[in-house]
């Protein structure tokens, strides 16, 4: 294996790894998939995409050993992390899906829609609203969410981006070196790309 510093995505039983690595060659950076904690060894940046559940995520991460490497990695080490979808709710502390713990990187809980108010899931574009500019900047627009879950931050300053269904909830987190979107970065066309090219850039930065 290479010595050079790259993007690693986390390739687990249940995620869409090949998505998110295509997306992230298209913009020009150098990145591999990978399913060992050995593979992470020399990431630039790590990203955990997210189908499936919370629970079964944590179980395949546990099981392939990457949960706490990835904890290492990312509060120890500060290596910029990227959660997509079920990537980022699984960064905080417990969710009502399957009654899963999950990493607790974050303060708070992920909580179900209320189906007597909305279609559950959510399934389609809804329209984002960033609260910050820091870098990676993100620009107000619209993205692809597929969720039943949202996660509710218990730190106001760890949200990054709102949106708005049925109730307002947390569309995008951010917390130092971490960063997790509920939408789709690599299915919501150019804003998703132009978001997931800023983080990409941060990591390139980093390791400068």
């Amino acid at each position: 294996m290479t010595n050079t510093r790259m993007i690693k995505i986390i390739d687990y039983k249940a995620g869409n790894a090949p998505s998110v690595l295509h997306a992230v060659r298209r913009l020009g950076f150098e990145a591999e998939q990978v399913a060992t904690p050995k593979g992470l060894k020399n990431a630039a940046g790590i990203i955990l995409p997210g189908v499936g559940s919370a629970g079964a995520t944590m179980k395949s991460l546990q099981e392939s050993c990457l949960a706490d490497t990835l904890t290492k990695c990312v509060v120890n080490k500060k290596i910029p992390f990227l959660g997509v979808c079920v990537g980022m709710q699984i960064l905080f502390e417990h969710s009502e899906e399957e009654d899963a713990d999950c990493f607790g990187w974050l303060k708070g809980r992920v909580k179900k829609f209320d189906s007597q108010m909305v279609r559950v899931p959510q399934m389609g574009w809804n329209q984002v609203r960033f609260i910050d500019e820091k870098p990676p900047a993100a620009r107000d627009g619209y993205f692809y969410f597929v969720n039943s879950y949202y996660a509710a931050p218990e730190n106001s300053s760890d949200i990054w981006g709102t949106a708005r269904y049925g109730v307002d909830f947390a569309a995008a987190v951010r917390k130092d070196n971490i960063y997790g979107t509920q939408f789709h970065i690599e299915k919501s066309a150019e804003a998703g790309l132009e978001l997931l090219k800023g983080f990409l850039w941060l990591c390139t930065r980093e390791t400068c």
